[in-house]
This record gives structure tokens, C-alpha cells and sequence, in this order.
């Protein structure tokens, strides 16, 4: 029989509530782990993403030699390290002669690995070597803004599984509000051909535009480096419906006839019977109707007056 372990203590208890599921779910944890064998390029790298991250990661320095993630077999390890850091995203650095600066991407779900992109990293170039004002450096744990540029992050299959690792690998914390002065990065892919993607780390220096919006500039403060995708898992298809399950108070409600356009905002339909006018009751009486009414009335009184008249002569 499998033995349960539960909290002893109130600490305890609170760390396994901070680790059950939520119906919303907070910021999520990077684990960085290094291979058997990796290089000073790929050494940096991952130094210098755990620095960006640091407030929400957790880096092992110790090599991996058990560790391959697209073999069977080798996501072992990675699951139990997900499992004891509570860690839901990861990357694993490796160099060979194969696949030289090999660095895999990949996310948890339930502390199993959910999907996997590796990548190559090339024209790597780190904070150190880039000359900007100090004043403007970003700020530690600040919300960054993400964008992605061409065409290929919606055509290409490579590049959209990409686009969305990378969004889970740089978001930070999910929140509703956001304040204007408070952000101070951006993170700009920009999609290089159909396999390659070109990053870079800017700061956001705000300046004066005469309206309540500032005017904003990009100041390359590092590191940035290209992205060579060259192999990609996605997970299963039942795997992913229950990894995309929701909590039916968070469900919206379907509204018939209205939909949501990114240029014009909220529209909708009206749909309205057809308007038979002649048929239809007036809300009022117009005083043209009246005066017709009365004077139809007069006339008809007359007419009968004189009806009534010619009756009494031709009885005499």
C-alpha cells in the first residue's frame, strides 16, 4: 500500500497550499539545469537568464548526465526536480558536436513535461557588452511587455509553439492593472526566417509627447542572442484538454449575436421583423387626422340631414 505523507506542522500546511491547484494561477517558477557536457556561450546564457528570472527561478549548477528530454526515459530526473522545486517551466543546456549551444525550453504539467522546444543559440551577446546609461536599467521583478514581430509566429507551426514557451518563459506575474511608469522592459523576438528567431532584451526610456501618453524608446541593454529551432514535441491531444481545463465560475457566457473586433471593440447583431407601416397602430393622433376625421363626420351628418329631408317631402 502507498503511504500518504501530510503536513506536520503549520508551515508545512501552508507550503502545500501554496503548491495545490488554483483556479487562478500566480507567477511560475523557471528551473535551470545544466547537461553533461556545455559551453561557456551556453554557461552565460543561462546565467545571465537566470539573473532576469531571479526572483522566480531556481538555477542547479551541478551537471546532468541522466537528463534527455526527447528520449524515453530521460524526463525522470526532470520530473522529480520539478516535483521537489515546484518549478513549472525549465531549460536544460547541453553542448556536443552534433548540436553545439543546445538549449531546450520546455513546461510541466502535474510535474510531467508537457511539451519540449530545443533550440540552437547563436550570436550571443551579453549584458556586459552593451554601453548605455545606468539610470535606465530595468528593475528587478518588473512587469515586462513582450513582442513578436513577422509573419512566420502565425504561419509557421515551429514558430508558434515557440512564441508560446517564450510567452510563459518571460511574462513574469499575471495582472490585470498595469501602470504606464512602472514598465521599464520589453522583450522583442523577431522572427528572422522560418526557423530562426532574433532576441533582444531593451530597456523603455518615457519621454515628454505633449499628450497624457509618453513617448516611448527602445535602449538595447542585453542580452540578446538568435533562436534556431530544430526539434519541437507538442503534447498529447488528451493531454492538453485536461491541461486546458477551466473552473466553470470562470467560464464566460456565451452572448448570442455579439462578437469582440480589435479595431471597432465590442459588435453585434439586431435582427428586426419586417415593418408592415399600414398595418401598424400610431402611437399618437396627428392633428391632420383629426382635422380629415371631423370634417368627414360633418359631411356625413349633412349628407344625412339632407336624406331625411327628401324622405319627408316625398311622404307629403
Amino acid at each position: 500500500m502507498l503511504r500518504i505523507k501530510t503536513a506536520k506542522t503549520h508551515r508545512g500546511r501552508r507550503e502545500l497550499e501554496k503548491r495545490a491547484p488554483k483556479l487562478v494561477e500566480g507567477q511560475k517558477k523557471t528551473l535551470i539545469l545544466h547537461g553533461t557536457k556545455t559551453s561557456n556561450v551556453l554557461n552565460s546564457v543561462l546565467t545571465e537568464l537566470y539573473l532576469l528570472k531571479k526572483e522566480s527561478s531556481v538555477k542547479y549548477t551541478r551537471k546532468n548526465d541522466k537528463i534527455r528530454p526527447f528520449e524515453a526515459g530521460g524526463e525522470t530526473n526532470l520530473e522529480f526536480f520539478s516535483q521537489k522545486t515546484d518549478c513549472s517551466l525549465f531549460l536544460f543546456g547541453s553542448h556536443s558536436k552534433k548540436r553545439p549551444d543546445n538549449l531546450v525550453i520546455g513546461r510541466f504539467y502535474d510535474h510531467h513535461v508537457y511539451d519540449l522546444v530545443e533550440v540552437g543559440v547563436e550570436n550571443f551577446r551579453s549584458l556586459q557588452s552593451f554601453s548605455y546609461d545606468k539610470k535606465i536599467v530595468p528593475k528587478l521583478g518588473s512587469k515586462p511587455l513582450i513582442a513578436f514581430i513577422g509573419e512566420g509566429f502565425e504561419n509557421v507551426d515551429e514558430l508558434k509553439h515557440l512564441k508560446e514557451v517564450l510567452l510563459d518563459l518571460l511574462r513574469g506575474e499575471v495582472v490585470e492593472n498595469l501602470n504606464i511608469a512602472g514598465v521599464d522592459r520589453i522583450y522583442v523576438c523577431t522572427a528572422v526566417s522560418s526557423n530562426k528567431v532574433y532576441l533582444t532584451h531593451c530597456a523603455l526610456r518615457l519621454k515628454k509627447s505633449g499628450t497624457v501618453v509618453p513617448r516611448m524608446e527602445l535602449v538595447e541593454v542585453g542580452p540578446s542572442m538568435d533562436l534556431v529551432v530544430r526539434r519541437h514535441r507538442l503534447p498529447n491531444e488528451g493531454l492538453r484538454k485536461e491541461a486546458m481545463k477551466t473552473s466553470p465560475d470562470h467560464t464566460k457566457k456565451k452572448l448570442k449575436n455579439v462578437k469582440g473586433d480589435p479595431l471597432l471593440g465590442k459588435t453585434g447583431k439586431i435582427y428586426m421583423p419586417d415593418q408592415k407601416l399600414g398595418e401598424m397602430a400610431l402611437p399618437y393622433k396627428p392633428k391632420g387626422v383629426k382635422r380629415e376625421r371631423r370634417e368627414a363626420k360633418m359631411n356625413k351628418g349633412s349628407m344625412t340631414h339632407v336624406s331625411k329631408k327628401q324622405k319627408g317631402e316625398e311622404s307629403t
